[in-house]
């Protein structure tokens, strides 16, 4: 039986350590699930068999999760998930992003050009084919190859229905290969979207903090055929309301932990998370600076922005979190004895080697950490378009078996409708800058670090002056164009491309190498850590569809003092300045002036244990009913990636009664209407 998946009993406190997986949370005992306040059969949660069930009204919007919550496709997810649809439509003379949208009819509704939403259809363990593809003798290299030739074939086989998209997700390294189908809709459309004076309330001076006052939500609504979308199955909203200790459950699709990594791995990761400190806060400076009283500026910046200071913040809460929890120290000693207890049992000698050749390797890694890093960003959007153009021209000379998986016929109308998105948020100024920025760290990175392409590259503001990259008219012609038709334009950002695509395939060679060597030694370590623990172990995140099982709880973060679970509209008033961040639209503040503001709940805190992609997770009670939605984590609770703490691990979220009262101050009559009518406190 496999380790991961085998579950004979489980306690409350165990069960609130750990997302989740369907067939994991089938297996637990259902007695124990109903002590803890799960009402819901397992039979109602998900049918593997049809792939429907509750679990199933969990959608993932490739990035954030989100809730189907009507028969006619209305889905509920946070705010900064359908940001990109805000900004796209947009404009100085049409300021949806400060004033907010409401769709009062549905030809009002306003279409993502990029925007994906996916549903889950169909778990199926692929583990020994994919296995099997790589003999047992192959290099490192040669052994991701293999693996991802297989994938990809697995993939092509169950992606025949055009609606259909699947992946196959890997689970602690290669312990297991899960083949996930989902049904993938690319009509979205946004229909409610609060100001952004409610949707970011508090900024970046609140983000990760507690208590927190931001009606953090948006509706979109999902189209199949041009009609919409009608699920099977879509969460009903609770008007009831939560107390202290109450049973909720969080669904969603947590993207990156780190938990099954050795200690020495996780010390590597948080060198990254220190340089990306750095580097996200000179970018966030030189965007704010050339962006800074310009009305298209500020607009067409306002994702990057978003982005780079949700990573900023992020990057310092985990390194604190880190240095203040122990975590490293405590995993050390967790190692330590996982190896003792190998020591001397035969079926476990190579667990113990594996482990020290992972410890072995990411020793190397370090090397060339600061290149890999500042290769990985994303870059600005005219080197991010011209490196794209490059790629798709290289990747569609190849044959399909070959290409990377991104530049398949399939998946290239999606990156067209992300390159002209993408063509709005450019801002030369700021743009430019933030090249500028990239361009002299990576130029000054020498020895094994050293990247060639930057010996001839032009200076910035020349490539900017001479380019027609950023041209969307041309840009849009280049998208068709081969290798030999690009190369003939003498374009400089082209060439640079170009050239840095020769360095970037190298590096990723590398990382291909590495991924083979963790495919071969991961999984042997995992199994001695997995028997060693002597119960169940929730694999780490890797973006597929998981659930959380938690409490509604308030902390103690530090001595003296106390985090209580809930806030409300008072809390809002009482941190209203008039200026950002805490500016509360005029409206809002009248409204809020007007009734009883302490009896309208606004967020609340509960031990789930979430990561990032959990945001616009819905937040369900013991009957299945929709409560709220997952936006943040605390300061404290950062670092819970690398491992959760009972006493520490809480995620935030916005309470969904103080979203049907918006609605209802807002007057979307038709909105409201849909989702069941206004609420009453």
């Amino acid at each position: 039986m496999r380790l991961i998946l085998a579950i004979v009993m489980v306690t409350s406190a165990l069960a609130e350590e750990g997302k989740w997986t369907p067939a994991q949370l089938l297996r637990f005992p259902a007695p124990e699930l109903r002590r803890m306040g799960l009402h819901v059969p397992a039979s109602k949660l998900w049918d593997a068999r049809r792939g429907t069930g509750l679990l199933s009204a969990a959608i993932s919007t490739v990035g954030c999760s989100g809730g189907l919550v009507s028969p006619d496709g209305l889905f509920v997810t946070n705010h900064h998930c359908l940001f990109s649809i805000v900004e796209e439509h947009s404009s100085p003379g049409r300021d949806l992003i400060t004033n907010g949208f409401i769709a009062r009819s549905r030809e009002e509704e306003l279409k993502g050009r990029a925007s994906r939403l996916r549903v889950m259809r169909r778990f199926t363990d692929v583990t020994e084919a994919v296995r099997a593809a790589a003999p047992a003798d192959a290099g490192d290299l040669a052994r991701t190859k293999a693996i991802e030739a297989k994938q990809k074939q697995l993939v092509a086989e169950c992606e025949k229905n055009a609606e259909t998209r699947c992946l196959v997700a890997v689970f602690e390294g290669g312990l297991q290969y899960v083949l996930v189908e989902a049904l993938e809709f690319t009509d979205v459309r946004l229909v409610y979207a609060p100001p952004r004076a409610i949707g970011e309330f508090g900024g970046e001076d609140d983000n990760y903090r507690w208590p927190r006052h931001t009606g953090d939500f948006a509706i979109g609504r999902v189209y199949r055929d041009g009609k919409p979308y009608k699920p099977e199955t879509f969460f009903p909203m609770s008007r009831q309301g939560l107390k202290d200790g109450d049973f909720v459950m969080v669904l969603g699709y947590p993207g990156i932990t780190f938990r099954s990594m050795t200690a020495a791995e996780m010390d590597y990761v948080r060198e990254r998370f220190a340089l990306s400190i750095d580097v996200l806060g000179e970018l966030i400076r030189r965007v704010e600076e050339t962006s800074k009283g310009s009305a298209e500026g500020t607009i067409a910046m306002a994702p990057a922005v978003k982005r780079y200071a949700n990573l900023h913040t992020r990057a310092r809460g985990q390194v604190a979190g880190l240095r203040r929890s122990g975590t490293l120290e405590s995993r050390a000693k967790a190692d330590d004895a996982v190896m003792q207890w190998a020591a001397g049992k035969l079926d476990y000698t190579k667990s113990a080697e594996a482990k020290r050749e992972l410890d072995r390797l990411v020793a190397e890694r370090r090397a060339t950490l600061a290149r890999d890093y500042l290769l990985g960003l994303k870059p600005p959007t005219a080197l991010s378009h011209a490196l794209t153009l490059v790629r798709l021209a290289t990747e569609r000379a190849k044959p399909e078996s070959e290409r990377l998986a991104e530049y398949l016929p399939r998946n290239v109308p999606t990156l067209r409708n992300q390159f002209v998105r993408e063509q709005k948020s450019f801002f030369r100024p700021s743009d430019e800058a933030m090249f500028s920025c990239w361009a002299e760290r990576v130029r000054a990175l020498q020895g094994r670090e050293r990247v060639a392409a930057m010996d001839r590259m032009p200076a910035v503001r020349e490539l900017y002056e001479q380019t027609k990259v950023t041209d969307a008219g041309e840009a849009q012609k280049m998208f068709e164009e081969s290798v030999q038709q690009l190369r003939a334009r003498r374009d400089p950002l082209l060439e640079f491309a170009f050239a840095l695509d020769v360095d970037l395939r190298a590096m990723e060679d590398e990382e291909r190498r590495y991924n083979g060597a963790l495919a071969r030694l991961r999984p042997e370590w995992r199994k001695a850590v997995i028997a060693q623990a002597g119960r169940p172990v929730a694999p780490d995140a890797n973006g597929t569809l998981r659930v959380s099982l938690a409490h509604v709880q308030g902390m103690v973060p530090q001595d003296g003092m106390v985090y209580r679970p809930f806030t409300t509209l008072a809390g809002m008033l009482e941190k209203h300045t008039g200026q950002e961040p805490f500016a509360m639209p005029p409206f809002l503040l009248e409204k809020a002036r007007a009734v009883d503001a302490a009896k309208v709940p606004l967020n609340f805190l509960a031990d789930g244990d979430t990561s990032g992609g959990s945001s616009g997770s819905p937040v369900l009670n013991g009957r299945g009913e929709l409560v709220g939605l997952n936006f943040d984590r605390p300061w404290e609770s950062v670092a819970g990636d690398f491992g959760f703490s009972g006493p520490y691990s809480r995620n935030i979220n916005v309470d969904i009664r103080f979203l049907l009262w918006l609605l209802e101050v807002q007057g979307a009559d038709a909105i409201l209407r849909e989702l069941g009518g206004p609420v009453r406190f």
